[in-house]
């Protein structure tokens, strides 16, 4: 079992409804697992009633999916958004502003990077270059 990022630290999987491809979807999914590849435009047109939507981060040098997430939030999906695979601490803020709601690990990444570097991220809101802008 993975470990769930969230502003409070780690957490134990809480989702027990399962996922299900894009490729594999139909009108009454619950919750879908996208590629980093995927095109969040046609996405948003697939998604009917999905609560969850996890994108795969296959490379933490792979960026797409933060795009996926902020195009969703933009057009109006107010499900859960979760980031899964090859994310790093250092961008959990990012992945927090760009739409998603927790992140996905798997228990060597989070070996490597300790809860405590999660939480040094948590307060996301704050840390960002425009709010030091602002003052």
């Amino acid at each position: 079992m993975n470990v769930i990022v969230n502003d409070q630290g780690f957490s134990p999987e809480d989702w027990t409804d399962g996922f299900v491809t894009l490729d594999d979807a139909a009108n009454d999914v619950v919750a879908l697992d996208v590629s980093s590849d995927t095109d969040p435009d046609e996405l948003i047109d697939r998604l009917g009633s999905a609560r969850m939507v996890r994108v795969d981060f296959p490379s933490s040098a792979d960026g797409r999916g933060f795009t996926i997430a902020r195009v969703l939030r933009l057009k109006g999906y107010t499900g859960r958004l979760r980031a899964k695979g090859h994310v790093l601490a250092d961008q959990y803020a990012m992945a927090r502003r760009s739409g998603f709601d927790e992140v996905e690990i798997d228990h060597s990444l989070a070996a490597r990077q300790p809860e405590d570097q999660w939480l040094a991220r948590a307060n996301w809101q704050d840390n960002n270059y425009q709010a030091r802008l602002r003052g």
